[in-house]
């Protein structure tokens, strides 16, 4: 033994590379009683000999620490919980590793000292199975004998990256016994998934960390308000306490397995599970050499006084209208609708945003631009938030509002009211328009004594007074500014305000200068105002994969069409036909479907492509085909319940104009985004028809390993979100899942809506970019992605999980979800900022996600209202 050591300290010090040293060592040496050590010189572990020394930090080999009598890493074993649902067992050519960690308060923590580009991430090399919290703050992994190589040479080149605070100080290998996972497993029975960050001091809690406690009933229980969704799904009963683990588990009894009225709905369907995301694509950050803490320190980044979206969320511009909501409904229809006509609808997402929302939720960090238009006066708490987002370098348009800034009050000239007059504008190049507006019977009028330095958007009435009818004010010194509108630029000619036909013919003949006006300002404010034209719809195309499905599936057809050749369901019907000529009307709610696999082609899906990746025994193998279709959600709708589920029906689309994000959200969907709607039965008395929840969480996990299980992309951060989003790292979204649930009888019927984006690098990023990334960062020729490819290699990846989940349960799936999933130890606040502080720990045996409180306990947090917004760490209740 002793002759090796020395060999290895000579090879150490004169032969061959650190990283080549370690993991040769390793490899040779694991299946003896050694135990590798990585730490600080200092720490050395007593009789270990050191093989190699950096900066301070050695790697040593010395007497294997054996589970359970270890003398430094694995002492009580009542101490330490698991994060994997018991039993797990350690695989073959892997080695298990106890990591030592310390929390470093928030200015004191010392980022690893490489570039972004060296940085390796604890999470990427191993899988988690068991911590203890504590000072220091332990927990044991396994990792292959590459990964664990490449922890400790990482960890001595001080560019190892822990989670959420923690800094590295030791790493060493362990052996464990058959008892000591049996011990593990016993003292954690009760507790499936625990905390994998140590609790902070009060002092170092963040104040942006939020979630809300909505457990009423039980305070133990976090969920949101009732749903449908209950009524679909089922799960365990609430475990006992066990006083010996670090806190009781509280399961959500879930409606489906304790109410008998829900097993006796043989002829009714229930809604569930409609958990996709809110948010959409975001923007990428424009500094792209920074690393994450580029991104999580700087709170308001500028860039050439411009505001810079660095929020993960998608580009919206939001609309306030007033407070009563009677009235605000169709005013927001009213105003947004002409800004959707002057901004590019793939860039930008408009929304409502109600007083409620407005005092309540962190709005501003997802806002490129506000609209206020509403004739009310403005209240004082909503106003303070206004300007607060001003000051941070918003944006805001007022469009015949009472709201203004200092410097300018806005009064009243009643003879204008509602009238005609001649409007001169000037654009930001001096160049000026002049044209017929609609007035509001408001002017603005300079109080400053002429101190204020209006920017150059200007716009006056043609009369004695020249009356200002729009300003352009500058605030603050982060970018923020305003322009102040008092003509009708909202409205159109045809509006039940103008009186009479010669208004009419005036207003109508400037109707094109009014939309120069609005682009210019818009622009002017940050927008992009080149437009694109929405494109037609084209006709659906049915396509079996397999050629032995296309004599059976004619036949299906035949007897259940009408003698039109038409399926009708609730929201469209399917016309099929043998052929289509441009004749044939084509309407969101009427869809021709050619049925002749000879007239298909296009240049965006390649059916021999999406042959050869899919190796499904069921899904996917009948696919309904457009360029652009409304929704590929509703093209299955009236044949959902009727085909039989062996032909594996798919609708697939390469553009969408009113793509469904949950709730009454937008779903961005431009060219190169990969888009699906995928029909899967599920008996309701298995594994899975019991935790309807984990369908999302599949969805998504498929995305990733499809990207991720292909030779040489195992690198490509793609990582999934809580509850369904397909995620860039932990910065930005690239996609999303949309899951709708129907019961009848014994069998729930389940349509997985899916998409992310494969080649569409604009407005955000795509999985293309970051392949076209790790090729300039590793001078790799890695070629860019298909999304028919992607499409079927992810139903593919589907299929083999629904299969394990089914024979496992959770078991089967959880630790390749955590291997992807972005939230392994992220701390959140219950109910808002003051509330407590709680730790996410992992899945419940449902699919709702568990955090752990100060106490120890471990409660369940329902998905269904909730979202994560991943910079602020925050979890927020969605508006209804």
């Amino acid at each position: 033994m002793l002759i090796t050591l020395c060999y290895l300290y000579l090879w150490a010090r004169w032969g061959r590379r650190p990283a080549a040293l370690v993991r040769a060592t390793v490899q040779r040496l694991r299946a003896s009683r050694c135990s590798f050590t990585f730490c600080g010189a200092a720490a050395r572990p007593r009789d270990a000999r050191v093989c190699l020394s950096r900066g301070g930090r050695v790697f040593c080999v010395g007497e294997s620490q054996v589970g359970g009598r270890g003398p430094e890493s694995i002492d009580d074993l009542n101490k330490w919980a698991l994060f994997i649902v018991s039993p797990f067992i350690l695989e073959a050519e892997h080695i298990a590793f106890v990591t030592e960690s310390i929390w470093v308060q928030g200015e004191s923590l010392q980022r690893p000292s490489s570039s972004s580009e060296t940085i390796v991430k604890w999470s990427d090399c191993c899988l988690p199975l068991a911590c203890r919290p504590g000072d220091p703050y332990q927990l044991i992994a396994e990792a292959s004998v590459d990964d664990f190589s490449k922890l400790g040479v990482a960890f001595m080149e001080d560019r190892l990256q822990m989670a959420d605070g923690l800094i590295p100080q030791k790493i060493v290998s362990v052996h464990l016994q058959d008892c000591t996972l049996k011990a593990l497993e016993t003292s954690n029975k009760q507790a499936h998934i625990l905390q994998q960050n140590p609790e902070p001091s009060t002092e170092s809690r963040s104040e942006q960390d939020i979630m809300e406690y909505i457990g009423k009933d039980d305070p133990k229980v976090l969920r949101a308000h009732p749903t449908q969704e209950e009524a679909g799904t089922s799960g365990s009963e609430p475990a006992e306490e066990d006083d010996k683990g670090v806190g009781s588990v509280e399961h959500c009894p879930l409606h489906l397995s304790s109410c008998h009225e829900c097993l006796e709905l043989e002829n009714s369907t229930i809604e569930s599970v409609k958990f996709a995301s809110a948010e959409n694509i975001p923007d990428l950050p424009y500094d792209h050499s920074g690393g994450l803490e580029d991104v999580a320190d700087d709170s308001c980044p500028k860039r050439e006084g411009r505001r810079v979206n660095i929020t993960g969320k998608a580009p919206n511009i939001l609309f306030y209208v007033g407070s009563t909501p009677q009235e605000s409904l169709g005013r927001f229809q009213e105003v947004r609708s002409v800004l959707a006509d002057c901004v590019d609808p793939d860039s930008y997402t408009l929304y409502h945003l109600s007083k409620e929302s407005a005092l309540r939720d962190p709005w501003s960090d997802n806002c490129l631009l506000l609209v206020i238009a509403t004739r009310e006066a403005i209240p004082a708490d909503l106003s303070q938030k206004f300007m607060a987002y001003l000051s941070e370098g918003g944006k805001v348009l007022g469009l015949c509002s009472s709201f203004t800034l200092a410097g300018f009050q806005v009064m009243s000239k009643s003879m204008l009211k509602e009238t005609v007059q001649n409007l001169v504008f000037s654009k930001a190049d001096q160049t000026q328009v002049k044209l017929s507006i609609l007035s509001s019977g408001f002017v603005y009028e300079d109080c400053s004594g002429g101190q204020l330095s209006p920017g150059q958007l200007q716009g006056h009435l043609e009369n004695e007074d020249k009356d200002r009818l729009i300003v352009q004010v500058p605030f603050g010194t982060r970018g923020g500014e305003a322009v102040l509108c008092q003509a009708h630029l909202e409205l159109p000619p045809s509006s039940s305000v103008v009186q009479g036909q010669e208004d009419f013919n005036l207003l109508k003949s400037s109707n094109l200068r009014r939309y120069e006006v609005l682009r210019e300002i818009l622009t002017t404010l940050g927008l992009n105002c080149d437009m694109k034209q929405i494109p037609a719809l084209t006709p659906l195309y049915l396509l079996p994969v397999a050629e032995e499905i296309l004599d059976p599936l004619m036949q299906w057809l035949g007897e259940h069409v009408d003698p039109e050749g038409v399926i009708k369901s609730s929201k469209l019907s399917l016309k099929f036909l043998s052929s289509y000529t441009s004749e044939i009307e084509i309407t969101p709610s009427a869809l021709p479907v050619v049925t002749d696999m000879g007239a298909f082609s296009s240049e965006n899906f390649n059916l021999e492509i999406y042959r050869q990746n899919l190796q499904t025994k069921r899904l996917g193998k009948v696919i309904l085909f457009a360029e652009v279709t409304p929704t590929t959600m509703n093209l299955l709708d009236g044949l959902m319940f009727e085909i039989p589920q062996e032909m594996g029906l798919i609708a697939i689309a390469v553009r969408q104009t009113q793509g469904k994000g949950r709730g009454a959200n937008a779903w961005l969907s431009p060219m190169g985004c990969a888009l699906s709607t995928l029909l899967i039965s599920i008996p309701l008395r298995s594994q899975l028809g019991q935790r309807i929840p984990f369908i999302q969480h599949l969805m998504s996990l498929a995305v990733v390993e499809a990207v991720r299980s292909i030779p040489e992309y195992q690198d490509i951060s793609l990582r999934v979100k809580w509850p369904n989003d397909i995620y860039y790292s932990d910065l930005m979204k690239l996609g999303g899942v949309l899951v709708n649930s129907t019961l009848l009888g014994e069998t729930f019927y389940i349509l997985i809506g899916c998409g992310f984006n494969v080649s569409n690098s604009n407005p955000t990023i795509c999985i293309n970019d970051l392949v076209m990334e790790y090729n300039k960062q590793h001078k790799a020729e890695l070629k860019p992605l298909r999304a028919d490819e992607l499409i079927a290699r992810t139903v593919t990846v589907l299929e083999k999980l629904i299969n394990t989940f089914q024979d496992k349960g959770p078991n089967g799936v959880l630790p390749l979800y955590y291997k992807y999933w972005v939230h392994s130890g992220q701390r959140v606040r219950l109910g808002g900022l003051e509330g407590p502080e709680v730790w996410i720990v992992g899945l419940d045996d449902s699919g709702f996600l568990q955090v752990q409180q100060e106490n120890g306990d471990v409660v369940t947090v329902h998905p269904d209202g909730n979202s994560f917004d991943m910079l602020r760490n925050l979890i927020i209740p969605k508006q209804q």
